[in-house]
């Protein structure tokens, strides 16, 4: 079975920082899934969502965006057994103080917090490899990638500075 992501969006207010995460997903070839559902307003419609999921089974992480009052990512991690990633977009609003809302979670509650969108898909895929080899390998070569980057730039620098 196919493994997936559910992105969770509190409002399409959050689109583009879930475009972001969906990208970012892509690039490891996940599976991804978007639903707008907020946990103030429509919570029996997200726990219809969340219970459709988990039916169909297989490997699912959710990831959930949602600002201000953030109680998405709560009540997604309270109803469901899988992994649950939140990824709060940052809002100048209110000094930051509303990430507090994503950091403070009741007892038995544990959504992971991962604040940028492609370490939020890094993460989800780093759950995922835990059961596919292929995804694992790919991890590897984009971190592979990622340190040849530095020890080039590494390298230019010290050129410039010999100068």
């Amino acid at each position: 079975m196919t493994a997936r992501v559910v992105i969770l969006m509190g409002s399409l207010s959050d689109r583009e920082h879930v475009a972001r995460i969906a990208s970012a997903c892509a690039e490891f070839g996940l599976a991804v899934e978007q639903h707008v559902a907020s946990a103030h307003k429509s919570a029996r419609y997200l726990l219809g969502l969340l219970e459709e999921s988990e039916m169909r089974g297989g490997p699912v992480v959710y990831i959930t965006v949602a600002g201000r009052s953030n109680a998405l990512s709560g009540l997604v991690d309270a109803s469901v057994a899988a992994p649950v990633i939140c990824c709060p977009p940052l809002s100048p609003a209110f000094g930051g103080a509303d990430i507090f809302s994503s950091l403070r979670m009741p007892s038995g509650v544990a959504p992971l917090v991962v604040l940028e969108p492609a370490a939020a898909a890094l993460a989800a895929a780093k759950i995922i490899s835990l059961g596919d080899k292929a995804l694992k390998q790919r991890i590897v070569a984009y971190q592979d990638a990622m340190t040849r980057q530095i020890v080039d730039d590494d390298r230019t620098l010290s050129r410039e500075l010999d100068q």
